[in-house]
């Protein structure tokens, strides 16, 4: 048996990785020294640095077949794994000699770095989770892959015209993507449409379109190279690639159009689905990476000799949400149509592999696909939910159907089809009980827990924040990127005066950093020596960017008032995207817009007061900004965010948070203490009572004159002078139907940041909560997170050899 040593990676040294990044300078990039590129040195460091990954990758399988150990899929829709040459090198703990090697190559190794684009696979939190939990799943040497879709052009890229979102593609595949290997002797044909017939009593699909899934794996390698694992994205092709007869009689468009039609399907993420042909494509594309995966996790398993029955002894299946839900019938179509099982058997042991992970508590988001659409792409499927949902109604006698209202409840489908659905906070996990899923939860008492998120450490730290890493690895030692709990050392150091100084100064280096970053990017000069209060997140009216914003105008309102009150200073910073067709969170990208140009442009208050929007967020964005910030808003209506995991990388980087009692908000501030975390609003329990009175939004307008003058100001266009109505219906829209509660919970709001303001002025006091919240939240490692989902759903161990 093979055995893995404790660093996989050969003894290098300088000379020998700089011997290699020439090596690939020259044999894979045809190029010299004298004629090279930033992008020919960039492939080269990244090829010579995929070469050291390869061995404990290899390694890793072997062990992994040997031991003939149970393996977890994570099938996700998005997978947002940003750069990787920091990320590879930090793991193999090479980064100091990838750092040397190109400084004596004459290149600024930062300057590579920053080149790489990030990879368009994912959007927000729900693909960065996913990457945070392939890096756990390495690092814990738990065998396991992920799959997901290969994006040609990811979800899109987000530009500012006169303030408005416009969407272009993604172009991160416009070059090679180096990290990845190609499989092509991998393909799996996937169908759609057709007919299902019945031949000697059995019943029969056949596809009346057919596209192939081809497999392009990156290798994630875990810290100090201990293990790696597999990313497996799927790229969908034709089973036809060109029409030569087409060709040669003239249509020359006709000749291409069975890869166009085939690559569509793996050429965005969400496409659109406001209309027939969006929501089609969206269901096309959950089907086919969802039925490619397990066709490979089925083969793979044969191959090791297994007898199906055994399946659930050798697999783990996580659902990532509700988009690979179709996983339950399809497996079961798998083990009926091709290996001749019952279907209660069948769906028993589909069950036993399967496990889900809910994400939402907003009924909406919960999907559901029309009845006639899924029927006549999925055929099959259809008939094997109505068996899934008989045998759910047969052997509970319950009443809690999967197809209703002309509709197949995909959330009812995860959830009946796990032997676990899991929350991802405490509070989250809790209200799901109470809300989305009440009913089923009488029906399955013991199926919801609880595993709140985590994110990785090695990235959103060691990486991102180099003067915040030396300073604990001076004070503490350097073992704690696999045992976060380890920050805890740190409390004491609160009171260390000199260590107080060491990490207000590294703070300040971050907010330099950010500043120059900013500077070069957008050609925008802020305040270092201000306040940097930021909420970078996806726009959505529950994540409240619009209470965020109106905060900012009452403050500038008080600003302009009274010039001569001893103002804190502040950098308001916004980031994040809006679904293309997300009308009124559009809006309030370009209301953020419209309100910057004119306060930036005050010159009564522009030393006091800036807003700065960098146009498309995306996680190398998030790596220069998290460490320079020092106030984390976290502000959504109560009760509707599941967890959040930016809320844990700011704490990290030692950022208090202003917050509500909303998702892992609530565990933070239990483990930070209360007094280092700025709350407000109602809770959960309070939303709902407060949605039960007649009128209560505009009661809370009339109450507060501050309020009433910020949208008046919006609504007569205060800050739209071409176009005075541009925002009339948006304002309209908080007095007649605020869901998401901005306006009750406004001033409450507006009062907590005043408190802020007053605390930011004691820079020790405020150092010393910043030192408090990075110290006392190890618990959100995702390494933490992943051994409880080890344990208690999963039922894996750990093969690594430390």
């Amino acid at each position: 048996m093979s055995h893995l040593t404790p660093n996989h990676i050969p003894q290098l040294c300088v000379d020998v990785l700089q011997a290699e990044i020439s090596r690939h300078l020259k044999n894979s990039l045809g190029k010299d020294a004298e004629h090279a590129s930033i992008y020919d040195w960039r492939m080269s460091l990244s090829l010579a640095l995929r070469d050291l990954v390869v061995d404990p990758w290899f390694a890793s399988t072997r062990r992994t077949y040997e031991a003939q150990a149970k393996r977890v899929y994570y099938l996700s829709m998005e997978f947002l794994i940003g750069r990787l040459i920091e990320d590879v090198a930090v793991n193999l703990q090479v980064e100091d000699l990838a750092r040397d090697a190109m400084r004596n190559l004459g290149q600024d190794y930062e300057r590579v770095v920053a080149d790489e684009p990030d990879a368009a696979l994912g959007n927000g939190g729900l693909g960065r989770l996913a990457a945070c939990f392939l890096d756990s799943l390495s690092t814990l040497g738990i065998p396991a892959y992920g799959y997901g879709i290969r994006y040609e052009h990811g979800l899109f890229e987000q530009h500012f015209e006169d303030g408005r979102q416009i969407e272009t593609a993604e172009g991160w595949l416009a070059e090679r993507h180096v990290w990845e290997f190609e499989r092509p002797e991998v393909k799996y044909a996937i169908g759609f449409g057709g007919q299902v017939v019945t031949e000697s009593g059995k019943s029969l699909w056949k596809p009346g379109e057919i596209v192939l899934a081809s497999a392009y794996d990156t290798p994630i390698v875990g810290w100090k190279a201990k293990w790696a694992n597999t990313l497996r994205l799927w790229a969908a092709k034709p089973t036809r690639l060109f029409d030569l007869e087409q060709f040669n009689e003239g249509n020359y468009l006709a000749a291409s159009e069975p890869e166009q039609l085939a690559r569509t399907i793996s050429r965005v993420l969400y496409p659109d689905d406001t209309t027939e042909s969006g929501k089609e494509l969206r269901l096309k594309q959950e089907y086919f990476f969802t039925a490619a995966s397990l066709q490979d996790i089925v083969r793979r398993f044969l191959s090791e000799g297994h007898g199906i029955e055994t399946l659930a002894d050798h697999v783990a299946i996580q659902l990532n949400d509700t988009h690979p839900a179709v996983a339950g019938p399809e497996l079961i179509r798998l083990l009926v149509d091709d290996h001749g099982l019952t279907p209660k058997r069948a769906i028993s042991i589909a069950r036993a592999c399967l496990s889900y992970t809910n994400h939402t508590l907003l009924p909406e988001a919960l999907e559901r696909w029309d009845q006639a659409l899924f029927s006549r792409i999925l055929p099959r499927h259809y008939e094997l939910i109505e068996q899934i949902e008989a045998d759910h109604l047969e052997r509970t006698g319950c009443d809690i159907p999967i197809i209703r209202d002309g509709s197949v409840l995909m959330g009812e489908l995860a959830f009946i089809m796990a032997h676990r659905v899991n929350g991802v906070s405490a509070l989250h996990s809790e209200l799901v009980k109470e809300t989305v899923f009440a009913d089923l939860h009488k029906v399955y008492p013991d199926r919801i827990i609880n595993q709140t998120n985590g994110i990785t450490p090695r990235r959103w730290l060691h990486s991102c924040n180099p003067p915040l890493r030396n300073l604990i690895n001076q004070t503490i030692g350097e073992d704690w990127p696999d045992d976060l709990e380890q920050l805890q050392k740190l409390v004491p150091m609160a009171e260390d005066a000199s260590f107080i100084e060491a990490f207000a100064s590294a703070k300040n280096e971050n907010k330099q950093s950010f500043c120059r970053w900013l500077d070069s990017r957008n050609g925008i000069q802020i305040n270092p020596e201000a306040m940097f209060d930021v909420q970078i997140k996806r726009i959505h009216e529950y994540k409240r960017q619009l209470m965020n914003l109106l905060e900012t105008i009452a403050l500038w309102n008080e600003i302009s008032d009274s010039p001569n009150e001893n103002w804190t200073p502040r950098v308001k910073i916004f980031g994040g995207k809006a679904a293309p067709g997300y009308v009124v969170a559009k809006q309030i990208i370009h209301l953020i817009n419209d309100v910057a140009k004119v306060i930036n442009s005050d010159p009564a208050s522009r030393q006091i007061l800036q807003i700065v929007y960098p146009e498309n967020y995306n996680v190398s964005m998030a790596e220069v900004l998290i460490p320079a910030t020092n106030l984390s808003e976290q502000i959504s209506t109560a009760g509707k965010e599941a967890s959040g995991t930016g809320n844990m990388k700011f704490a990290l980087n030692g950022a208090p948070t202003i917050g509500t009692l909303d998702g892992a908000n609530v565990e933070i501030r239990d483990r930070v203490g209360a007094e280092n975390f700025y709350l407000f609003g109602l809770t959960a329990q309070e939303v709902v009572d407060r949605r039960r009175q007649p009128d209560f939004s505009r009661q809370a307008i009339e109450a507060s004159p501050r309020l009433k003058r910020v949208l008046d100001q919006i609504e007569n266009g205060s800050f739209s002078p071409d176009d005075k109505h541009r925002y009339a219906s948006l304002v309209q829209r908080l007095y007649q139907d605020d869901y998401f509660l901005v306006t009750c919970d406004f001033d409450h709001y507006y009062q907590t940041q005043r408190l802020i303001d007053k605390d930011y002025q004691d820079s020790v006091s405020w150092t010393r909560k910043s030192i408090l919240n990075t110290a006392q939240v190890g618990w959100f490692s995702s390494d933490r997170t992943i051994s409880g989902y080890a344990s208690d759903i999963w039922k894996v161990k750990s093969l690594k050899n430390d």
